[in-house]
């Protein structure tokens, strides 16, 4: 696991043995849940996502590892951060729909390079005139963020009771030291949209103002 590129799941550990020493899954799965409590508390942590098992910097470190990368990764904008939690969590949801909820046009930029990223995807499309594409999000996507299933993104109901925090700059300042984005960090950005939605329009505003 340390070697591979990818998280590895209990099938793929499976076939580094030889047929006659390959353990079964149930011990696999015990030795890796007895090594991810050997590795707690460590620099390093061994932790299932949804494509298998990986070894990965701990969030708290990221300070000081962000320093090998001379090369900054990429800052995102909020409209993505707002289309990317929109489709995270109503998804399957169409371009439409997406603009309907914002109150503005979703740039094509901003499609391409979420399955440029590989974190949405065509999933189908509605049976509607124009069959306009549905979006869903990738097992990529559940990777990047540290989730196993979809069921671990935080409730909006349970990020509206979190003290509000800067959601763009904690991901923008977690992409820039190298780490896995924070679930919370989705959440937030769809829970200030939908507040902001409800707040403006109770004073008159439309959300193509808000957004403006």
């Amino acid at each position: 696991m340390f070697a591979s590129g990818q998280p590895l799941n209990i099938e793929q550990l499976g076939f580094l043995f030889d047929d006659a020493d390959r353990p079964d899954n149930a011990t696999m799965r015990a030795t890796l849940e007895a090594l991810m409590q050997d590795y707690a508390g460590r620099g390093v942590e061994l932790r299932e996502v949804a494509s298998g098992f990986r070894f990965q910097v701990r969030q708290e470190t990221g300070p000081w590892v962000s320093r090998l990368w001379e090369e900054k990764p990429s800052r995102y904008s909020r409209a993505l951060l707002e289309t990317l939690a929109l489709i995270a969590y109503r998804q399957p949801i169409t371009r439409s729909e997406i603009e309907e909820i914002r109150g503005v046009s979703v740039s094509s930029h901003i499609i391409k390079t979420l399955i440029e990223r590989e974190w949405i995807r065509v999933a189908g499309h509605r049976d509607v005139p124009g069959r306009p594409a549905l979006f869903a999000t990738t097992r990529e996507f559940l990777d990047s963020f540290n989730l196993k299933t979809l069921a671990e993104l935080p409730s909006l109901s349970e990020i509206r009771d979190l003290d509000r925090i800067n959601e763009e700059l904690e991901f923008l300042e977690a992409q820039e030291r190298g780490e896995a984005v924070p679930p919370v960090a989705l959440a937030e950005v769809l829970a200030d949209l939908e507040a902001d939605i409800e707040r403006e329009e109770k004073d008159g505003r439309g959300s193509d103002e808000i957004f403006e």
